[in-house]
C-alpha cells in the first residue's frame, strides 16, 4: 500500500488540543529532542507550501536551532532506503517496499537537515527505539525526557511516545510540529498519546517552558 496523498489542513491549534493527565515540564538537562522520519519520501505525500507541511518545517526548524542554542541533543531518525523484505518484515505488508534506494528520498528536508554535533539514528519499524541504540545513549547522558516530532502522528510518533513510556521515560509530542494523514488523523493521535503516555504541547509553550527553567 503506497502512501496517501495528503490534502491541506489546518495545524491544530492550541483550543483544541487535549488536556493533559500528567503535569510533567521539560527539564532542559533531563531532555532530547527526536525529530522523527522527516525524510523527503516521508513529507512527499503532503501538498508542498501548505499547511500542515509549511507549519511542520517551520516549528521543528525553531525547536531544532533551539535546542542546539542550549546544548539540549537533538536526535534524528531515519530509514534507510532499499530495505529487503527481511528488513521490512511486516511493514511490508502494511505499507510495501518502503523509503527507495534514493539519496534524495533517504534525505531529510534541507530545511530541518542535521547540523554538527546532532545524532542520526537509523530507524527500522515504527518506535525509533526499536534496533537502535536510543534508550542506551538517553540512559547514558542521564536524560529521561524525549520531545517528539515529526511525521506521522499516528502511526510512529505515537508508537516512539508509547515505547518511551514503557522504558519510563517521558514522553512530550509537540503537536504542531508533527504531522499526519489528515486533520482528523493528527487529533486522534494526540488524544490518544494525552489519554495513555504522554505529555502534549506547543512549539510555542516549549520554547517558553525551556526558557524559564
Amino acid at each position: 500500500m503506497p502512501l496517501p496523498a495528503i490534502a491541506p489542513y489546518p495545524m491544530p491549534s492550541s483550543a483544541v488540543l487535549p488536556r493533559n493527565r500528567v503535569d510533567w515540564t521539560v527539564q532542559p538537562a533531563r531532555a532530547v529532542l527526536l525529530v522523527h522520519d522527516l525524510q523527503n519520501h516521508f513529507l512527499r505525500p503532503f501538498t508542498p507550501d501548505a499547511a500542515p507541511l509549511t507549519e511542520l518545517l517551520d516549528n521543528v526548524g525553531r525547536l531544532t536551532k533551539h535546542c542546539r542554542a542550549i546544548g539540549l541533543p537533538v536526535v534524528y531518525a531515519a530509514q534507510p532506503g532499499g530495505q529487503t523484505p527481511a528488513q521490512r518484515g511486516l511493514q511490508q505488508d502494511f505499507w510495501g517496499d518502503g523509503v527507495p534506494d534514493d539519496r534524495d528520498a533517504e534525505g531529510i528536508a534541507a530545511a530541518v537537515a542535521p547540523q554538527h554535533g546532532d545524532t542520526l539514528l537509523t530507524k527500522w519499524k515504527y518506535s525509533a527505539f526499536i534496533r537502535t541504540d536510543l534508550a542506551e545513549q538517553m540512559y547514558d547522558l542521564g536524560r529521561d525526557q524525549l520531545i517528539i516530532v515529526g511525521v506521522y502522528a499516528h502511526i510512529g510518533v505515537q508508537a516512539t511516545a508509547c515505547d518511551a513510556w514503557m522504558r519510563d521515560i517521558q514522553p512530550f509530542v509537540v503537536a504542531d510540529a508533527v504531522a499526519d494523514f489528515s486533520a482528523a488523523d493528527h487529533i486522534q493521535a494526540l488524544r490518544w498519546a494525552a489519554r495513555t503516555c504522554a505529555a502534549v504541547t506547543t512549539t510555542e509553550a516549549l520554547v517558553q517552558s525551556i526558557e524559564g527553567a
